[in-house]
């Protein structure tokens, strides 16, 4: 099959192919074509997962094809952007006929829950990764970003924590669970939902905002580097869900909230007066966890206030050497 055949037959007739609203033209010439209302911009932003890095490089293709998307949507929730289309660049050692129709079918379930379309992208044969580059659109100046944390701000997120870093043995089969247990869990690492209505409704309250994909310590870092402030977390209010406590235990389950990336929850910081004023649907969960200082870094404190941050704070690519 060629690369203009594998396109046709798996992408451009899939379901998450089909035009939403802000897409002049979709897949099929050289560009595609987005419409943005007057007094918006575009938001845009692009992933890369690699397998054996993100993902284990033998699993369900459905399950990939939401996971692929899912983390890439994030980005935009953080933004406060509403999502539009995405582009996809897929790398394959080889051609697999039900392979690709599983990750399109996967992917198109992901599509349709961020109400976005497919609109371009590209194939090409090497080893399994995928490159996703979203498109979203928000107001003119309404955009969350890093550095508008001031001292005095509340820290919080928009969920609880952790569970994906802890499901991963379970994805890798290093460990074994009950399916009630197991089930919430792995939903957390296969399907991470963005939370693009949060987002939205931070607009115009949050001083900054980020997604958590690193691990919460080394995220909240970069808000405190663009603001030029300290952030203090609250070891005692980061919250924790009861299937990763019976999983891993209570101290091992912090650590995955603090540590372990791949929440894909929103981390913002905002005034008390305007998280007063916030009216959230009944399925958003904010959790205060901390406060905004002057100052710089990130100190995570125990319930006697004492300094427990750890040295190592979240994932990183390409680590520094002394």
């Amino acid at each position: 099959m060629g690369e203009f055949e594998l396109i046709r037959q798996f992408f451009a007739a899939a379901h998450c192919a089909q035009a939403v609203e802000g897409v002049a033209l979709g897949i099929g010439d050289d560009c595609a074509l987005l419409e943005l209302a007057a007094g918006q911009q575009l938001a845009v932003s692009t992933d890369t997962l690699v397998a054996g890095v993100h993902f284990p490089a033998v699993c369900d293709p459905s399950l990939l094809g939401q996971r692929v998307l899912a983390v890439a949507v994030s980005d935009l929730a953080a933004m406060g952007a509403e999502a539009i289309g995405f582009t996809l660049a897929l790398t394959l050692p080889e051609v697999d006929a039900q392979w690709l129709k599983d990750f399109s079918d996967g992917l198109s379930r992901m599509a349709h829950r961020c109400r976005m379309s497919l609109i371009g992208g590209d194939t090409t044969r090497g080893p399994l990764s995928f490159t996703v580059t979203v498109f979203g659109r928000i107001p003119a100046g309404q955009a969350l970003r890093r550095d508008g944390a001031r001292p005095g701000d509340l820290l919080c997120v928009g969920d609880h924590l952790g569970d994906a870093a802890g499901a991963l043995s379970l994805v890798l089969g290093e460990r074994q669970a009950a399916q009630e247990l197991a089930r919430p869990l792995l939903a957390r690492y296969w399907a991470p939902m963005p939370q693009s209505t949060l987002g939205q409704l931070l607009r115009g309250h949050a001083s900054a905002a980020l997604d958590i994909s690193d691990g919460l310590l080394a995220d909240c870092g970069h808000i405190a580097k663009a603001s030029g402030v300290a952030l203090e977390v609250n070891q005692q209010q980061v919250p924790v869900s009861t299937e990763l406590q019976a999983l891993l235990g209570r101290d091992a389950a912090l650590q995955a909230a603090l540590t372990g990336g791949d929440d894909y929850v929103l981390a913002f910081t905002i005034a008390p007066e305007a998280l007063q004023r916030l009216v959230l649907p009944g399925f958003i969960h904010v959790h205060v966890i901390g406060r905004v200082l002057p100052g710089e870094g990130v100190t995570l404190r125990d319930s006697q206030g004492h300094d427990i941050t750890p040295v190592q704070r979240g994932y990183q690519h390409f680590r520094e050497t002394p």
